[in-house]
């Protein structure tokens, strides 16, 4: 199966890191590593069921994509995770994904992790549908 073949989903990185307040702001970098772990098992696995993600990409292998900006620019990536650093703004990059997965793959699922709602209706009028930080997080 190529990546084009799979589900892609966009981790708004900040924003389901900011989702928990777990003392994440006394290590942005840790805590987006530690996200991006959590994110692994996904590219081979897809999303848990019983949440709100669509039936395209639960149970099943997706392309996972880590955005991440600021202090936690120098996340590597890890098997299973691709890692989008953004220099500017961390929507304005999601937004351009979603935009460049439509354009390159018509028909090919994307799926955006955000809690963000401006960032939803952008990312909605590009073509990707949008769930909830707690979709990833509640493993």
């Amino acid at each position: 199966m190529t990546d084009d073949d799979r589900p892609m989903v966009i981790v708004d990185g900040a924003n389901v890191v900011g989702s928990v307040p777990d003392g994440w702001w006394h290590d942005r970098h840790g805590a987006a590593e530690r996200l991006r772990d959590a994110l692994a098992p996904l590219a081979a696995e897809g999303l848990p069921a019983g949440g709100d993600a669509p039936p395209w990409a639960v149970g099943r292998p997706v392309e996972v994509v880590l955005v991440v900006e600021g202090a936690a620019r120098g996340v590597a990536p890890v098997t299973g995770v691709r890692v989008e650093r953004a220099t500017g703004s961390g929507d304005d990059l999601i937004v351009r994904l979603a935009e460049e997965a439509h354009e390159e793959a018509p028909g090919r699922p994307c799926l955006v992790v955000t809690a963000d709602r401006g960032l939803r209706a952008r990312v909605a009028a590009a073509g990707a549908v949008f769930v909830g930080p707690r979709t990833v997080r509640r493993r």
